[in-house]
Protein backbone atom coordinates (compact mmCIF):
# COMPACT_ATOMS: atom_id res chain seq x y z
CA UNK A 1 0.00 0.00 0.00
CA UNK A 2 0.93 3.63 -1.11
CA UNK A 3 0.77 6.39 1.58
CA UNK A 4 1.42 9.84 0.31
CA UNK A 5 0.83 14.12 0.98
CA UNK A 6 -0.32 16.40 -1.44
CA UNK A 7 -0.66 20.13 -1.73
CA UNK A 8 -0.80 22.40 -4.35
CA UNK A 9 2.54 21.58 -6.49
CA UNK A 10 4.19 18.85 -4.11
CA UNK A 11 3.14 15.66 -3.94
CA UNK A 12 4.59 13.05 -1.59
CA UNK A 13 4.71 9.36 -2.21
CA UNK A 14 5.93 6.62 0.36
CA UNK A 15 6.05 2.66 -0.98
CA UNK A 16 6.84 -0.69 1.13
CA UNK A 17 10.00 -1.12 -1.05
CA UNK A 18 12.09 0.32 -3.96
CA UNK A 19 10.85 -2.23 -6.34
CA UNK A 20 7.06 -0.41 -5.81
CA UNK A 21 8.11 3.19 -6.16
CA UNK A 22 9.96 2.20 -9.37
CA UNK A 23 6.49 0.49 -10.80
CA UNK A 24 4.65 3.51 -9.79
CA UNK A 25 6.95 5.93 -10.89
CA UNK A 26 7.23 4.15 -14.60
CA UNK A 27 3.55 3.41 -14.99
CA UNK A 28 3.13 7.73 -14.02
CA UNK A 29 6.05 8.74 -16.57
CA UNK A 30 4.37 6.66 -19.69
CA UNK A 31 1.46 8.43 -18.40
CA UNK A 32 3.11 11.92 -18.31
CA UNK A 33 5.19 12.08 -21.34
CA UNK A 34 1.67 10.64 -22.90
CA UNK A 35 0.24 13.65 -22.30
CA UNK A 36 3.07 16.10 -23.23
CA UNK A 37 2.76 14.66 -25.99
CA UNK A 38 -0.96 14.95 -26.78
CA UNK A 39 -0.59 18.28 -25.73
CA UNK A 40 2.59 19.81 -27.32
CA UNK A 41 3.57 17.22 -29.81
CA UNK A 42 6.63 16.64 -28.35
CA UNK A 43 7.89 15.51 -24.88
CA UNK A 44 11.03 16.86 -22.87
CA UNK A 45 12.76 14.96 -20.03
CA UNK A 46 15.88 14.69 -18.59
CA UNK A 47 17.41 11.50 -17.35
CA UNK A 48 18.57 10.16 -14.09
CA UNK A 49 21.38 7.33 -13.37
CA UNK A 50 21.00 5.55 -10.27
CA UNK A 51 19.76 2.01 -9.01
CA UNK A 52 16.17 3.66 -9.60
CA UNK A 53 16.53 5.58 -12.18
CA UNK A 54 17.93 2.67 -14.33
CA UNK A 55 15.67 0.55 -13.10
CA UNK A 56 12.76 2.82 -14.22
CA UNK A 57 14.09 2.79 -17.64
CA UNK A 58 14.17 -1.21 -17.42
CA UNK A 59 10.40 -0.69 -16.65
CA UNK A 60 9.74 1.47 -19.17
CA UNK A 61 11.64 -0.82 -21.78
CA UNK A 62 8.93 -3.50 -20.81
CA UNK A 63 5.88 -1.74 -20.76
CA UNK A 64 6.02 2.57 -21.98
CA UNK A 65 2.79 2.96 -22.26
CA UNK A 66 1.17 5.25 -25.22
CA UNK A 67 4.63 7.02 -25.45
CA UNK A 68 5.80 7.08 -28.76
CA UNK A 69 9.77 7.51 -28.19
CA UNK A 70 10.29 9.40 -31.55
CA UNK A 71 8.99 12.30 -30.26
CA UNK A 72 10.70 12.24 -27.24
CA UNK A 73 13.47 15.03 -26.32
CA UNK A 74 15.93 13.18 -24.25
CA UNK A 75 19.25 15.00 -22.11
CA UNK A 76 20.75 13.93 -18.77
CA UNK A 77 20.66 15.64 -15.69
CA UNK A 78 24.25 14.74 -15.33
CA UNK A 79 27.40 13.15 -16.38
CA UNK A 80 30.70 11.43 -15.82
CA UNK A 81 33.32 12.94 -17.67
CA UNK A 82 34.73 9.61 -18.32
CA UNK A 83 35.18 7.72 -22.06
CA UNK A 84 32.25 6.84 -23.56
CA UNK A 85 32.70 2.84 -22.54
CA UNK A 86 32.45 3.45 -19.12
CA UNK A 87 30.14 1.67 -17.70
CA UNK A 88 29.75 4.26 -15.13
CA UNK A 89 28.36 6.82 -17.70
CA UNK A 90 24.90 6.94 -17.21
CA UNK A 91 24.31 7.69 -20.87
CA UNK A 92 26.10 3.75 -21.58
CA UNK A 93 23.50 2.47 -18.67
CA UNK A 94 20.42 4.51 -20.06
CA UNK A 95 20.94 2.48 -23.80
CA UNK A 96 21.28 -0.83 -22.11
CA UNK A 97 18.33 -0.61 -20.13
CA UNK A 98 15.70 1.40 -22.16
CA UNK A 99 17.20 3.76 -25.62
CA UNK A 100 18.58 0.52 -27.46
CA UNK A 101 15.05 -0.70 -27.02
CA UNK A 102 12.60 1.41 -28.14
CA UNK A 103 12.09 3.54 -31.10
CA UNK A 104 14.11 6.99 -30.33
CA UNK A 105 15.04 9.47 -32.93
CA UNK A 106 19.17 9.48 -32.42
CA UNK A 107 18.75 13.53 -33.16
CA UNK A 108 17.27 14.03 -30.06
CA UNK A 109 19.25 11.99 -28.07
CA UNK A 110 21.22 14.88 -26.52
CA UNK A 111 24.53 12.99 -25.14
CA UNK A 112 26.61 15.02 -22.54
CA UNK A 113 29.99 14.89 -24.31
CA UNK A 114 32.34 11.80 -22.92
CA UNK A 115 36.64 12.72 -22.48
CA UNK A 116 37.25 11.05 -25.89
CA UNK A 117 34.57 12.47 -27.83
CA UNK A 118 34.90 15.57 -30.23
CA UNK A 119 35.96 17.79 -27.64
CA UNK A 120 38.46 15.43 -26.33
CA UNK A 121 39.93 15.49 -22.66
CA UNK A 122 38.68 19.19 -22.75
CA UNK A 123 35.72 19.25 -19.85
CA UNK A 124 35.24 23.13 -20.11
CA UNK A 125 34.84 22.53 -24.11
CA UNK A 126 32.77 19.42 -23.57
CA UNK A 127 30.29 21.56 -21.18
CA UNK A 128 30.07 24.58 -23.27
CA UNK A 129 28.59 22.27 -25.98
CA UNK A 130 26.47 20.44 -23.68
CA UNK A 131 24.91 23.76 -22.36
CA UNK A 132 24.80 25.22 -26.02
CA UNK A 133 22.23 22.05 -26.60
CA UNK A 134 20.15 22.87 -23.52
CA UNK A 135 20.03 26.67 -23.87
CA UNK A 136 17.91 28.47 -21.68
CA UNK A 137 14.67 27.87 -23.22
CA UNK A 138 14.91 24.27 -22.44
CA UNK A 139 11.74 23.13 -20.10
CA UNK A 140 11.54 19.40 -19.20
CA UNK A 141 8.23 18.05 -19.08
CA UNK A 142 9.74 15.54 -16.30
CA UNK A 143 13.05 15.99 -14.91
CA UNK A 144 13.96 12.71 -12.75
CA UNK A 145 16.46 12.95 -10.13
CA UNK A 146 18.20 10.41 -7.44
CA UNK A 147 19.57 11.79 -4.41
CA UNK A 148 22.80 11.03 -2.53
CA UNK A 149 23.05 11.01 1.43
CA UNK A 150 24.26 14.46 1.81
CA UNK A 151 21.47 15.56 -0.54
CA UNK A 152 23.45 15.88 -3.67
CA UNK A 153 20.89 15.84 -6.99
CA UNK A 154 22.48 15.48 -10.13
CA UNK A 155 26.60 16.85 -9.92
CA UNK A 156 25.31 19.32 -7.45
CA UNK A 157 27.27 18.83 -4.02
CA UNK A 158 26.62 20.97 -0.61
CA UNK A 159 28.55 23.98 -0.42
CA UNK A 160 29.75 24.18 -4.01
CA UNK A 161 30.07 26.62 -6.80
CA UNK A 162 27.60 24.35 -9.03
CA UNK A 163 25.28 24.52 -6.20
CA UNK A 164 25.37 27.96 -6.19
CA UNK A 165 24.88 28.94 -9.41
CA UNK A 166 21.86 30.78 -10.42
CA UNK A 167 22.19 31.73 -14.26
CA UNK A 168 24.28 29.27 -16.28
CA UNK A 169 22.36 26.30 -17.37
CA UNK A 170 25.10 24.04 -17.28
CA UNK A 171 28.39 23.84 -15.19
CA UNK A 172 31.69 21.78 -15.46
CA UNK A 173 32.44 19.88 -11.77
CA UNK A 174 36.38 19.47 -11.31
CA UNK A 175 36.21 18.57 -7.60
CA UNK A 176 33.46 16.34 -7.03
CA UNK A 177 34.07 14.61 -3.55
CA UNK A 178 32.04 11.55 -4.93
CA UNK A 179 34.36 9.95 -7.45
CA UNK A 180 34.96 10.56 -10.69
CA UNK A 181 36.05 14.19 -9.32
CA UNK A 182 35.24 15.36 -13.05
CA UNK A 183 31.19 15.72 -14.22
CA UNK A 184 29.37 17.99 -16.52
CA UNK A 185 25.95 18.88 -14.78
CA UNK A 186 22.49 20.85 -14.85
CA UNK A 187 21.93 23.49 -12.81
CA UNK A 188 19.28 25.22 -10.58
CA UNK A 189 18.09 27.60 -13.11
CA UNK A 190 17.38 24.62 -15.62
CA UNK A 191 16.10 22.35 -13.09
CA UNK A 192 13.59 24.50 -11.62
CA UNK A 193 12.02 25.62 -14.92
CA UNK A 194 10.68 22.08 -15.46
CA UNK A 195 7.48 21.54 -15.42
CA UNK A 196 7.36 18.40 -13.17
CA UNK A 197 10.82 17.53 -10.90
CA UNK A 198 10.73 13.31 -9.71
CA UNK A 199 12.82 12.54 -6.72
CA UNK A 200 13.59 8.76 -6.72
CA UNK A 201 14.76 8.00 -4.05
CA UNK A 202 15.32 4.88 -1.30
CA UNK A 203 17.35 3.64 1.88
CA UNK A 204 17.59 4.42 5.12
CA UNK A 205 20.83 6.53 4.60
CA UNK A 206 18.98 9.11 2.80
CA UNK A 207 16.48 9.81 5.31
CA UNK A 208 18.10 12.89 6.58
CA UNK A 209 18.49 14.53 3.82
CA UNK A 210 14.74 13.55 2.28
CA UNK A 211 13.93 15.02 5.88
CA UNK A 212 15.73 18.37 5.46
CA UNK A 213 14.05 19.24 1.80
CA UNK A 214 10.75 18.40 3.97
CA UNK A 215 11.46 20.96 6.62
CA UNK A 216 12.57 24.19 4.11
CA UNK A 217 16.77 23.24 4.63
CA UNK A 218 19.20 25.50 2.33
CA UNK A 219 20.21 24.09 -0.92
CA UNK A 220 23.80 25.59 0.23
CA UNK A 221 23.42 22.78 2.81
CA UNK A 222 21.44 20.12 1.17
CA UNK A 223 20.99 20.45 -2.63
CA UNK A 224 17.60 17.98 -2.51
CA UNK A 225 15.90 21.00 -0.80
CA UNK A 226 16.31 23.31 -4.07
CA UNK A 227 14.70 21.55 -6.51
CA UNK A 228 11.09 22.09 -7.81
CA UNK A 229 8.69 21.54 -10.27
CA UNK A 230 6.76 24.80 -12.27
CA UNK A 231 4.06 22.62 -11.83
CA UNK A 232 4.56 19.58 -9.64
CA UNK A 233 7.54 18.35 -7.60
CA UNK A 234 6.77 14.32 -6.80
CA UNK A 235 9.00 12.52 -3.98
CA UNK A 236 8.88 8.65 -4.47
CA UNK A 237 10.13 7.20 -1.50
CA UNK A 238 10.14 3.76 0.20
CA UNK A 239 9.98 3.51 4.04
CA UNK A 240 13.43 3.54 4.96
CA UNK A 241 13.97 6.79 2.93
CA UNK A 242 10.86 8.28 4.52
CA UNK A 243 11.31 7.03 7.89
CA UNK A 244 12.72 10.78 9.47
CA UNK A 245 9.54 12.39 8.07
CA UNK A 246 6.89 14.29 10.52
CA UNK A 247 4.05 11.28 10.95
CA UNK A 248 1.28 13.59 11.57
Amino acid sequence: MTRGETTDRSERLIFPTAAELVSTAAKRFAATVAAAQETRGLATVALTGGSNGIALLRALAADSGDIDWSRVEIYWGDERFVPANDPERNELQAREALLDHVAVDPARVHVIPASDGAWGDDIDAAMREYRRLVCHNTVFDVHLLGMGGEGHINSLFPHTAATAEDYESVVAVTDSPKPPPRRITLTFPVINASREVWFLVSGAEKAEAVAAAAAGASRHDWPCAGASGTERTVWFLDRAAAADLPTS
